[in-house]
């Protein structure tokens, strides 16, 4: 059963996809559509997570700006996301980091 279902999700899965891990600040690179228009809107963050496999794999980027965090699930092999740019890759000891939803940032 398994291998029916991989076939049939093979072929909607993205060739080559980037190469990020949790804790790392990544830009993801979305395509949005406005009426008939097109563009591209950049989401800036941290990873918190990564989950799942093949083409059910998603991952989590949380944003914090003014004072407010912003938390956005991202399917990996969603033909709205155009490419993830690894901005600064991070050193961390767990695979969720969710302890980072409760931090609050100290703005000078």
């Amino acid at each position: 059963m398994n291998r029916k279902i991989a076939l049939v999700e093979k072929k909607y899965m993205k060739e080559k996809t980037p190469a990020f891990r949790v804790g790392d600040q990544v830009k993801v690179h979305t395509r949005v559509h406005e009426g008939d228009k097109t563009r591209t809107q950049i989401f800036e963050g941290m990873v918190i997570r990564r989950h799942g496999s093949g083409l059910r794999e998603s991952f989590t980027v949380l944003r914090t700006e003014r004072g407010d965090q912003i938390e956005k699930i991202f399917p990996l092999h969603s033909p709205t996301v155009e490419k993830v740019v690894v901005e600064k890759a991070g050193d961390v000891r767990k695979s969720r980091l969710y302890h980072l939803r409760e931090k609050k940032q100290v703005v000078n």
